[in-house]
């Protein structure tokens, strides 16, 4: 059986501090889609580690690390994390699948040119080129990590896809590097990376035989999926729990626990539909307290109250069987804290998300608030109105939290 973290919320919901606190109970953790827009944070000893692409357990000696085929790989920014780390480190226990995609430098390129053409109906992505590798792996002219074996092929496939860049970049009056620079670019990252590319199916089908353990790590955010979070300001792909299946080859039948991760509030980076957003001096505090800037980005992130409405929604897509609640300690201090309990929807009181979801407005149950939660490693010694505020989200939610966060600190925390 594999077991499986996933965000309930729209990222940033601290993944990789869970995957971490749980990667040492476990012999392979696997990354199963998103790109090097996501970011997960990780403080060990005071110290922040940064990972886009490289699965969180790759802090735990033991553990092997599969990027699986539904991720899509920015060539570059992997070798950078890889050097982090040493490649010679890594080499039996790095395996990147050779049917993941390729990000490739026209892929960003395509990406902020296509936002700037937007102007004020942008959707606010990172500029990654995730979106544009994900439409190439649809369209069927996608490059494939196992491709970057045979570059004689290569250049030749890319062909279509810098057709379209260079029309629309000379549409719009930028210059843009030619396609042996990219090709060039490619080839020299590539002597780095193909010694850990395998059939990663296959690999964890033999791992599953050999009974070993297995963790599946997602990125990004269940409100943020392409088919069920808040299109069209969503991410390229299926962000909750159906995506581990596709993008690992494991089967339903052998996903076990499924961990959905939320913190404590709320936050959104980029454009799209908010209910709880606080646009004051609530909002602002929460963002400094919870240093609420994007890994990967830098760019601030619009925070808000807990959205018990949006929550159940995403246990229910996911299967949650248990929920990890983050961040709790950057509500000490707040003298009342409120949760989203229902909708108000065109003069109704709803307890869903309608498909018109920009026009709902947020319905709130307060809560007395608490001293200080910070670093506290007990359930016990949470004050009592934390304990009352944790009650509450769990009957609004209707799962079990087993995990409670209490500082960015990885030894901090209540299981």
């Amino acid at each position: 059986m594999a077991d499986l973290v996933v965000g309930l919320q729209w990222g940033d919901e601290g993944k990789g501090k869970v995957v971490d606190l749980l990667a040492k109970h476990y012999d392979i953790v696997v990354r199963y889609q998103g790109g090097h827009n996501a970011g997960h944070t990780i403080v060990v000893d005071g110290k922040k580690i940064a990972l886009h692409l490289l699965p969180s357990g790759v802090l735990y000696p033991h553990c092997q690390n599969v990027i699986g085929n539904g991720v899509v790989i920015e060539p570059h920014s992997l070798m950078r994390e890889i050097e982090q780390f040493g490649a010679d480190s890594l080499k039996g226990r790095l395996f990147i699948s050779d049917r993941a995609h390729v990000i490739l430098p026209l892929h960003a390129r395509l990406d902020v040119l296509r936002e700037k053409l937007k102007g004020k109906e942008a959707i606010g992505t990172t500029g990654k080129g995730i979106g544009p590798s994900y439409a190439d792996k649809v369209s069927r002219i996608g490059v494939r990590m196992g491709e970057l074996k045979d570059f004689s092929q290569l250049k030749n496939k890319m062909q279509f896809a810098y057709k379209e860049l260079q029309i629309l970049a000379q549409a719009m009056g930028e210059e843009i590097e030619s396609l042996d620079e990219v090709v060039g670019s490619l080839y020299e990252v590539s002597q780095t990376l193909l010694p850990f590319v395998c059939d990663s199916v296959h690999f964890l089908w033999e791992a599953q035989n050999q009974k070993k353990k297995i963790l599946l790590e997602g990125a990004q955010g269940s409100m943020l999926d392409l088919d069920h979070g808040t299109y069209p300001f969503v991410t390229s792909s299926t962000t909750i729990s159906a995506g581990a299946c596709s993008g690992t080859g494991i089967n339903v039948r052998e996903i076990g626990e499924v961990i959905g991760i939320a913190k404590a509030y709320c936050t959104r980076v980029g454009n799209g539909p908010f209910p709880s957003e606080e646009f004051g001096d609530v909002g602002t505090l929460i963002q400094n307290k919870g240093g609420e800037f994007g890994t990967t980005t830098g760019r601030s992130r619009r925070c808000g109250w807990f959205d018990a409405v949006a929550l159940r929604y995403a246990c229910k897509l996911n299967g949650c069987t248990q929920i990890a609640l983050m961040k709790l300690d950057v509500l000490d201090g707040f003298e009342e804290i409120k949760v989203c309990t229902h909708y108000e929807y065109r003069g109704e009181k709803i307890d869903y998300i309608p498909y018109d979801y920009q026009e709902v407005k947020p319905i709130y149950q307060s809560f007395k608030g608490w001293s200080q939660t910070y670093g506290v490693r007990s359930r016990d010694a949470l004050p009592q109105e934390a304990k009352d505020y944790i009650e509450a989200l769990e009957h609004l939610v209707g799962v079990r939290i087993s995990i409670i966060s209490t500082s960015p600190d990885r030894e901090d925390a209540i299981l």
